[in-house]
């Protein structure tokens, strides 16, 4: 994938059957109301899928032109089911993303109306992000700034 070492993560292919398995319980994934399950979950542009070796925890780094007009590159998805400190998948997430797109900014938002921690996006602060404002639909925006 890389010249990173990576200690937790493997890259995998949208359509992969354990990714989209972790997806379906992201609180972000799309449910059709006729009843389709699509292979694929990443959108239009350039991904990097990670899966954990034990297939628990998912993270989807995506760089595409945002309709909210953030730039950079995007955490589309983090689901973390394993024992693994989310903090630290964060992390080695971030060397991976920063080794494929030196420079680029990356974010994600947090829709904390559908997380049931007191504090979304608390793993991500405690991976070295802040917070960088909402958007207009109300999600928190958090920015990587290690």
């Amino acid at each position: 994938m890389n010249d990173c070492d990576t200690h937790y993560w493997w890259p995998c292919k949208d359509g992969d059957a354990d990714a989209r398995r972790l997806y379906r319980r992201h609180y972000s994934c799309h449910k059709y109301k006729d009843g389709r399950n699509p292979k694929k979950i990443v959108g239009p542009g350039e991904y990097m899928m990670l899966i954990t070796k034990t297939a628990d925890a998912l993270f989807v780094w995506r760089k595409f032109i945002d309709k909210s007009g953030q730039t950079g590159v995007n955490c589309a998805v983090f689901r973390n089911e394993g024992d693994l400190k989310s903090s630290g998948l964060i992390k080695e997430a971030v060397d991976l993303a920063h080794s494929r797109w030196p420079g680029e900014r990356l974010y994600t938002y947090v829709n904390g109306k559908k997380i049931k921690s007191t504090n979304p996006g608390y793993c991500f602060l405690q991976a070295g992000w802040q917070r960088a404002g909402k958007t207009k639909g109300g999600l928190t925006i958090l920015e990587n700034v290690t």
